[in-house]
């Protein structure tokens, strides 16, 4: 198998195009794996990198963080995968400034422990819309300093927990529902109209529309439901209820997968109610925070030291037989654009102007 190596190049801030050219072929060190890339996919952070120049310090660099393809050499240490295996992979050259881990290259590196095998019957293109989504919303669901919730499981038993996915059509919000359901959690989840059906598909016990101007209501309705239905055991019980509804016995906190100022205010609005909950932002926390509010972001890195007992949880335990089972879907949908490393920049372009519940991804 060849071992040339061709990269599509982010050369300084603000760089655009990306500049395909040559690169170093990757050799794995400990723990890690070199992926012959068939399909890569494009994540906001990519082209918001490219568009504002922030986060990356050293140029010239290899964005991207989604790969699927095939194994092509293991360095040492590695035991789950070997040479030739399907998989998928969540890099992180952006976070360690290796660029021998960006996705957007013929040959990456990867770290096994964000790696999961794929069955036949799933297509690189498809499969390719996953793996940075399921790290982030492990990170959010899982972390000790976030959600905290069980570990998913292939026969969940109800946890008696609720929590409430903002943007549940999004990449990250379609994975985080598909994983807290399988952790035995009820997921309330927002989306627009036309995405209630795909929403509700993954595991939403109920879906909102964010642009109702009583969305907020409605949530907060359905989460005093859900509360005072656990405690209906006696009349005692219910007689307890009436001064304080709003029990949040069971209500962990929300799962902010957009993070816009809008989105802000309406789950501020609902965790005025429930003292105990928290909510996971993807963007760094917001200034200015009230200190009653309890809100922390993704670290993907935690799930390298305090929280590997959930990476593992995930990607090594339950990811793999969930994906051969169908138990763990590849959602959302690909739009897949053909032309290899060149059609990188239109990817991005592409992405930029939106999508809804769906991921842009490149066939290499």
């Amino acid at each position: 198998m060849a071992t040339k190596n061709k990269a599509a190049w982010i050369r300084a801030k603000h760089d655009k195009p990306l500049q395909v050219d040559t690169a170093l072929p990757p050799a794995p060190g400990p723990g890690e794996v070199v992926i012959r890339n068939a399909a890569i996919a494009i994540n906001p952070i990519d082209w918001k990198i490219q568009d504002y120049g922030f986060l990356v310090e050293h140029y010239p660099t290899i964005l991207g963080e989604d790969v699927a393809g095939i194994v092509q050499d293991v360095g040492p240490g590695v035991m789950r995968l070997r040479k030739g295996q399907r998989v998928i992979g969540n890099v992180h050259g952006l976070d360690n400034g290796n660029p021998a881990q960006g996705a957007f290259q013929l040959l990456t590196t990867a770290e096994e422990t964000y790696m999961s095998p794929i069955p036949e019957s799933l297509s690189f293109e498809r499969a390719a819309v996953l793996p940075s989504a399921i790290s982030t919303a492990s990170s959010a669901l899982y972390s000790k300093a976030n959600l905290a919730l069980p570990f998913p499981s292939l026969e969940p038993k109800p946890s008696g927990k609720t929590i409430v996915v903002w943007g549940g059509a999004s990449s990250v919000g379609s994975t985080a529902i598909q994983l807290a359901t399988a952790s035995g959690v009820t997921v309330l989840a927002t989306a627009s109209k036309k995405n209630f059906e795909y929403v509700r598909s993954l595991g939403a016990s109920k879906v909102f529309d964010y642009k109702d101007p009583s969305v907020v209501d409605q949530i907060l309705s359905s989460l005093i439901a859900t509360s005072c239905a656990q405690f209906l055991g006696s009349v005692e019980e219910i007689l307890g209820l009436i001064d304080r509804p709003e029990t949040d016995a069971d209500f962990v906190g929300v799962l902010d997968a957009v993070s816009t100022d809008e989105t802000i205010a309406c789950w501020k609005t609902i965790l005025h109610r429930f003292e105990n909950a928290r909510a996971v932002v993807t963007l760094p926390v917001p200034a200015g925070l009230d200190e009653f509010f309890k809100v922390t972001s993704v670290e993907i890195h935690l799930l390298d030291s305090r929280d590997k007992d959930a990476r593992d949880a995930v990607w090594r335990d339950y990811v793999p037989t969930a994906l051969a089972t169908g138990k763990l879907q590849a959602k959302p949908e690909p739009i897949v654009l053909n032309g290899g490393l060149e059609m990188i920049q239109t990817a991005m372009d592409r992405h930029k102007a939106g999508v809804s519940a769906q991921k842009v991804v490149v066939q290499l």
